[in-house]
């Protein structure tokens, strides 16, 4: 992400460091050759995103004296793991509650992978801001998806096709929140007139869509900073304690949600 790396390159600057950017390929596909190129290079620390790390990778690390810090980890890492996140339980939780103060009632929310944390996390917050309201989940509501603009049209035309259509969507990122504005425009509905959409992270395109995207905005900038922060005092500290860090998240309310028709 643009965020991160803006973030990361920010910190590493000020101490008079540059950054270098290693590709992982994806999530269910690891490239092993990663850790043999951080291990030649020998850099001041290393910064995973959206990542987990095995045990062999952290001792290889470890045992080569370079710090590494997670940012947004995948999975819940090993108390041992330095790791920077956010508040990410809370986020659902402050989209979905929006909606129902908007007046929503049919909610359905594009959740990301069942297998991440994060998602998870977020899901949980969707779910509770609507049992806070008396709402029951609807069977079908909160479908899974990768995070990907693709997921995201696929899932939202499956919704906007039923019977009982939601009357507003809670995407577990914004390029879903993206998918489902395609799916919208594909169907005929206008955003927000006919359906309110949230997204989450505030990517800097979330505010140049049309309308302006209602978002939970996960400061990704400032976790990359922080995580760039604590590698380089656990290079100087390697007995550093305090390694964990959970930032906090906020709504920004734009243009695509609105109070539902008739309310």
């Amino acid at each position: 992400m643009v965020e991160v790396v803006i973030g990361i390159d920010r910190v590493a600057r000020e101490n008079g460091m540059s950054l270098v950017v290693t590709g992982m390929k994806d999530r269910r596909e690891r490239d092993p050759s990663w850790i043999e190129g951080v291990l030649q290079r020998k850099p001041a620390g290393v910064i995973l995103v959206i990542a987990d790390i095995s045990k062999l990778n952290q001792h290889q690390l470890r045992s080569h004296n370079i710090p590494f810090v997670i940012v947004d980890p995948e999975g819940d890492p090993a108390p041992d793991v330095p790791a920077i996140g956010s508040a990410n339980w809370m986020g659902g939780f402050l989209a979905t509650r929006h909606l129902i103060e908007l007046g929503h009632r049919r909610i359905a929310t594009l959740a990301g992978p069942f297998d991440f944390l994060a998602a998870t996390a977020r899901l949980s917050g969707y779910r509770a801001a609507l049992a806070g309201a008396g709402i029951a989940e609807t069977p079908g509501y909160s479908p899974h998806g990768d995070f990907s603009h693709e997921s995201g049209a696929a899932e939202a035309t499956r919704l906007l096709g039923r019977d009982d259509r939601p009357t507003a969507i809670f995407a577990a990122s914004d390029m879903q929140a993206l998918g489902a504005y395609e799916a919208a425009r594909t169907l005929g509905l206008a955003i927000p007139d006919d359906l309110s959409v949230v997204g989450y992270d505030d990517l800097q395109v979330a505010k140049w869509t049309g309308p302006p995207l209602t978002t939970v905005r996960q400061p990704l900038t400032e976790m990359a900073e922080e995580a760039t922060r604590l590698v380089l005092r656990l290079r100087a500290e390697p007995q550093l304690k305090s390694t964990r860090l959970e930032l906090a998240t906020s709504l920004i309310v734009r243009g695509s949600t609105a109070k539902v028709a008739g309310s």
